[in-house]
């Protein structure tokens, strides 16, 4: 039976072979192809969205609405994970896990254009524009963790979104060191979800279609233990905050992050468990009253 569908196969790969060169393309090349590229698209999907994904979060990959309209996509680098949408050309939300090891890393290194994005945003775009070229996922925090390589990713235009100078560099900059120099040493490790809030019709920088946010969110979970629920803290911080305001005065909660972007953080928790993180506006266990209105390093 075996020799006998060998020599059919065969047979038949015969006649195709003594089939014009165009025929063979199209009715035979081309389908083989296309049925490879489908089983290979296929399989690189599932282990993106079922395994490589999800080791990067937590508690779910955030759930973006309108994926297609604004054509939002993951993207994994080394040190952290982002959604990046190219109608707004910005990361619609960043994450990653901050832990006490530490790594070696270089000097800061220069932007550049991510090769993944359609968009095509450069440095470049940002020049005489008044807006600083804001990370999400910080410089600092992502090298001394992850390592030189994924310090180099953090430069990459997809990471960057358009941030006021005093805004960047002052309270945006006193919150990443806040997270960097105090959560860090208080908890073993702890997740950051972090991104931008825009109006429904942002307005855009002048040499290229990046949209401006009004405000930008930070959430931080340190992980359920066997003694203890997760634990949460939640800020939105708008583009015209004053510098030297208490970071206290920019609490909230993280079903108004949701609300305010669309995002549905965290939404493999247990229901009740996930209805009451989002809820809280929770300071304690932070101690935050202590180093909320620390000065900024610039």
């Amino acid at each position: 039976m075996k020799r006998a569908q060998t020599k059919l196969l065969l047979l038949g790969l015969k006649a195709v072979l003594q089939q014009p060169k165009l025929i063979q393309v199209a009715f035979f090349w081309l389908p083989i192809a296309g049925g490879l590229a489908l089983i290979i698209g296929g399989a690189v999907y599932f282990y993106e969205s079922k395994i490589a994904q999800p080791k990067m979060t937590y508690m779910g990959v955030p759930f973006t609405q309108n994926n297609f309209s604004t054509l939002t996509h993951v993207l994994r680098n080394d040190g952290y994970m982002l959604a990046y949408s190219e109608k707004l050309a910005n990361p619609i939300w960043v994450i990653y896990k901050v832990t006490q090891d530490k790594k070696k890393y270089g000097k800061r290194p220069g932007f550049k254009s991510d090769w993944r994005s359609l968009a095509n945003i450069s440095s470049d775009d940002y020049k005489h524009s008044g807006y600083d070229r804001g990370h999400m996922a910080p410089n600092y925090v992502i090298a001394s963790r992850y390592g030189r390589e994924a310090q180099k990713e953090t430069f990459l235009m997809t990471n960057i979104t358009p941030q006021k100078p005093k805004m960047n560099q002052k309270i945006w900059q006193r919150l990443e060191e806040v997270s960097a120099k105090h959560f860090s040493k208080k908890f073993a490790e702890f997740w950051v979800v972090t991104g931008p809030i825009f109006d429904e019709n942002p307005k855009r920088l002048k040499r290229a279609n990046i949209a401006i946010p009004k405000a930008f969110y930070k959430i931080f979970i340190v992980p359920a233990t066997e003694t203890s629920p997760p634990l949460s803290l939640a800020f939105i911080i708008p583009q015209n905050a004053n510098p030297k305001d208490s970071l206290l005065n920019y609490i909230t909660s993280i079903d108004e992050v949701e609300k305010q972007t669309g995002i549905d953080f965290f939404w493999k928790l247990e229901d009740t468990v996930e209805n009451k993180l989002e809820k809280a506006q929770n300071r304690q266990g932070w101690g935050l009253e202590n180093i909320a209105n620390l000065p900024s390093r610039y």
